[in-house]
């Protein structure tokens, strides 16, 4: 009985699952932004933001204080592009912050 490689066996069980496929690309996304997010506010200010989850292309964080929410307003445009080249498609298309 032949051996399955365990990335060919993922892959398989990925195409049968499109929620699994689709909860594994959303934590890509929100690693992603946490890495943007460091890169745009530097690492002491990035503390004060947290993505949460991605639905419906909107990118939900959180941050402790509306200072930094109200940096992420008025540079929605520019966080947004930054995350979507990272990721290689347009996967956010805006940004929802909770403050």
């Amino acid at each position: 009985m032949p051996f399955t490689p365990v990335g060919d066996a993922l892959q398989d069980k990925m195409k049968q699952n499109t929620g699994l496929k689709k909860q594994i690309e959303t934590n890509a996304v929100v690693e992603i932004s946490e890495k943007v997010f460091a890169d745009y506010f530097g690492e002491q200010q990035s503390v004060h933001v947290k993505p949460l989850f991605l639905k419906n292309r909107t990118l939900t964080v959180t941050c402790s204080n509306s200072a930094v929410a109200q940096e992420i307003r008025l540079n929605q445009s520019h966080i947004v592009a930054r995350i979507n080249d990272a990721l290689g498609e347009p996967g956010v298309d805006r940004i929802r912050y909770l403050a």
